[in-house]
């Protein structure tokens, strides 16, 4: 791989020997600033079709640099020096490839806290903070002195760590196959002091371990799980296909499979009064409130995504009072 050039300017001609053949600025002598290398990596990322790349661009030369993104604008005259013009441009390589920006940084912003991620866990998306917002929403209006929450599928642990950080006497339990998502979601929990509340359980979905429900049971049970169809993963972007854990994204089959196994399971597990709270995909809020329905369960509300309106979050009641 071809070495930035020396000097104090990251010339156009090495970005096109660097970047490849879709970096076609003129030669120039000008010295490549902050402004320059944002202008010019967000036009190449959007040759390149990376999401929102001028974002992109912000976030991983910020992430070069250690400073918050709107520190950049400060420094918009500033000329990086060699070492992070050359690690800025090997992210920009990775990124221009569909790489994740989450993953080349090691992190994500969720609920206005920022989460470690890694290629073994899903990266935390905008959508999904709903989820957080109706379960707290829920123990707020109930005047729930300390709420036991259980989340099925933790990942990163951004849902259970944003509750239990917005709700300081909430004791969370986090559920997840992998070994490595739980020792994530450990960090996370860790990072935003919250470990103390937080009880992290190997186990496959609602299989819990003796001694993993307490006995008084759940307030509430949340999930994001795998809910793409087998049939539909081909169709997902290669930054999302190629790179995020397939096990995280589907359950192999229609989609549909771990929301039946929390209406087969959940009461064993949740208070009578309890409620459960589930992330869905485009077109499968009616099916899933079938499964969940025949499961013992009552629909009581549903909430669209805010950006896209699709209906993304459901909840339910074993009992249908919440």
């Amino acid at each position: 791989m071809a070495r930035v050039p020396c000097g104090d300017c990251f010339r156009a001609t090495g970005a096109r020997d660097i970047l490849g053949p879709v970096a076609t600025q003129p030669t120039t002598d000008a010295p490549w600033t902050v402004q320059r290398l944002l202008t010019w990596t967000r036009d190449f990322f959007e040759r390149s079709g990376v999401d929102d790349p001028r974002l992109a661009a912000e976030v991983l030369l910020a992430h070069v640099l250690t400073c918050r993104r709107i520190e950049l604008y400060a420094r918009f005259d500033r000329i990086p020096s060699e070492d992070e013009r050359s690690r800025f441009r090997d992210l920009v390589k990775r990124a221009a490839a569909q790489e994740p920006v989450a993953y080349l940084t090691g992190e994500r912003e969720f609920f206005s806290l920022k989460f470690r991620v890694t290629p073994e866990v899903l990266i935390p998306r905008p959508e999904t903070e709903l989820l957080v917002e109706r379960v707290l929403d829920y123990c707020r209006q109930r005047e729930m002195q300390a709420p036991r929450i259980l989340e099925l599928g933790v990942g990163s642990g951004c849902i259970l760590v944003s509750v239990l950080k917005r709700s300081e006497q909430a004791l969370g339990t986090g559920v997840d196959v992998s070994a490595t998502a739980l020792e994530i979601a450990r960090s996370n929990g860790q990072r935003h002091g919250v470990e103390a509340r937080l009880t992290l359980v190997e186990a496959d979905w609602l299989n819990l371990p003796s001694g993993a429900v307490p006995p008084e049971k759940f307030d509430v049970l949340v999930s994001n799980p795998p809910y793409i169809a087998e049939a539909g993963v081909a169709s997902l972007p290669e930054c999302i296909r190629g790179f995020e854990p397939r096990v995280a994204l589907t359950d192999g089959a229609d989609g549909l499979t771990f929301y039946r196994r929390i209406a087969a399971q959940a009461r064993d597990v949740l208070k009578a009064d309890g409620a459960v709270f589930v992330e869905v995909g485009v077109g499968q809020s009616a099916p899933v409130a079938k499964i969940l329905a025949e499961g013992g369960f009552a629909h009581v509300v549903t909430q669209r995504d805010r950006v896209s309106g699709h209906e993304r979050m459901l909840q339910f009641s074993p009992n249908g009072r919440n």
